[in-house]
């Protein structure tokens, strides 16, 4: 139960402020994970920074977040969403403004990582103060405008970041977070109603945290540094070491009465398997878009503008087509598109093989991203409503969590590791022929993580409730609520 009750009208002055605070908010962080890859080459050049330098650049800012968007979720429910939220604009807005500034690579990675910190303060805290504060009856349409108007910004995202490469500099893709965030916090504090829940208490799992992204980053770093440094000490010691505290971080929250990641969750079959799939998915979508972004420019020749624009066709088939999905997916069970949609996305991996020096945008390109896009719009939306599914309705929000840090989770490890087994050397990318090698042993796995997960999906995934109708299968399932109506299995 919250300080006070949710009574906000969408149809209020209020309420639309506090709409437009949330979008303004998740707006920066998800503006951040979207640009950034379009402007890695004239990072890379400016800076004189090798492959393994723009790997970090990604990957820092993946790692904090990854880590600690759980802990930051558990900050907003104790002390006051609304407070954390607006620490988490700040803190974001101050790294922002020191990766702007940066001199060097390793400056600009630190920052990097101090973003994620402050992205894992707001991003839970964005669409729990809209769950937070409006009334019931207006819950869903705020969410829905809240999405909406997020996934506005997920479009304009790649064209925006291209836009500021070739015109003021990649500098201001970190740079425009200021202005936003000197916005978004004094809305935030004249109209954003505070709340929290009085049933939070103990202590925070802090030491689950910290060791979660102490096990990432270790083998991050054994999988960024392998191809420099071969399979030396400080390289197997870093893998052996990050298994070893992951092992140990899978101990402790065990034991711990309130752990930040409750393995009892994990008694849900579809839960896990869900949490399986996104693994699969986001990993194989992560690599993609890093090393597609690079393609684009490194080989093909385009400017930052182009490749982002190159881009768009995805996000826009997502923005105009994903609710649909989603209730074609409430028809006929998940299970189908969850299968579906990850071999589409593989198809258009797969098309991307042609693309090359001299390729055309409309015969090469633009083929390959109107199938990865469509496979998006078929799996995505489907994906997210699942995992709130397969668990009952008071863990939402944790399901929810977990899946998002294990989608980071999983980008994380790709950007990290699909270099290393496409065999790409720290100057790769300065090399059109070198890169677009490699390029090319890279997408089939990526298209292969895809098929996995669609494998996965087909053999785990069934609508909540339907598997059978014994007992035993329903709470396994974490599903308490009766059978969907004319839905399949």
């Amino acid at each position: 139960m919250d300080i006070r009750p949710p009574d906000l009208r969408l149809s209020s002055d209020r309420g639309r402020w506090v709409v437009l605070t949330t979008v303004l908010g998740s707006g920066m962080a998800m503006l951040d994970s979207t640009v950034v890859n379009v402007a890695l080459p004239r990072i890379g050049r400016d800076l004189d920074a090798d492959l393994a330098a723009l790997q970090w650049t990604v990957n820092a800012y993946m790692l904090t977040l990854a880590g600690l968007i759980l802990l930051g979720g558990a900050l907003g429910d104790r002390f006051g969403r609304r407070k954390v939220f607006v620490i988490g604009i700040v803190w974001f807005a101050l790294a922002s403004l020191l990766c702007g500034l940066a001199p060097n690579a390793g400056f600009l990675i630190a920052a990097r990582a101090l973003q994620g910190v402050g992205g894992a303060l707001l991003t839970p805290g964005s669409l729990a103060l809209i769950q937070a504060s409006f009334h019931p009856d207006d819950r869903a349409r705020a969410v829905g405008v809240w999405s909406g108007l997020g996934g506005v910004g997920a479009a304009v995202g790649p064209f925006l970041g291209g836009w500021l490469v070739d015109g003021p500099g990649w500098r201001w893709v970190f740079l425009l977070n200021v202005p936003l965030a000197a916005l978004c916090v004094p809305v935030a504090l004249k109209h954003v109603p505070e709340s929290r829940d009085p049933r939070a208490h103990g202590r925070f799992d802090a030491l689950g945290a910290g060791l979660a992204a102490l096990a990432l980053g270790l083998v991050t770093y054994a999988l960024i540094a392998a191809p420099e440094r071969g399979a030396s000490a400080v390289v197997v010691g870093s893998v052996v070491a990050g298994v070893v505290l992951g092992a140990v971080f899978l101990y402790v929250e065990k034991r711990r009465p309130e752990p930040m990641m409750p393995l009892t969750i994990f008694a849900s079959r579809q839960f896990t398997a869900i949490n399986v799939v996104t693994l699969c998915v986001y990993a194989a979508f992560s690599g993609f878009f890093f090393l597609t972004a690079l393609q684009l420019q490194v080989v093909v020749g385009y400017s930052a503008l182009q490749a982002g624009t190159a881009l768009l066709p995805t996000t826009v088939l997502m923005l105009f087509l994903s609710a649909k999905s989603g209730e074609v997916a409430q028809v006929i069970g998940p299970r189908i598109p969850l299968t579906v949609g990850p071999l589409l996305c593989a198809g258009g991996m797969l098309l991307m093989l042609r693309v090359g020096e001299g390729s055309s945008y409309v015969a090469d390109v633009l083929p390959a991203m109107l199938v990865m896009g469509a496979g998006m719009v078929t799996l995505v939306a489907p994906l997210t409503a699942t995992v709130l599914a397969s668990v009952a309705t008071g863990r939402a929000g944790l399901a929810s969590g977990i899946n998002n840090a294990a989608a980071r989770a999983a980008g994380l490890i790709a950007v990290a590791a699909l270099p290393l087994l496409a065999g790409m050397g720290p100057e790769a990318y300065r090399s059109a022929a070198e890169f677009g090698e490699t390029f090319r042993r890279a997408m089939p796995m990526c298209a292969g993580l895809l098929g996995v997960g669609a494998v996965i999906a087909w053999l785990t995934v069934r609508v909540p409730g339907r598997e059978c109708g014994e007992p035993e299968c329903r709470v396994h399932c974490g599903v308490t609520s009766p059978p969907l109506e004319g839905a399949g299995g």
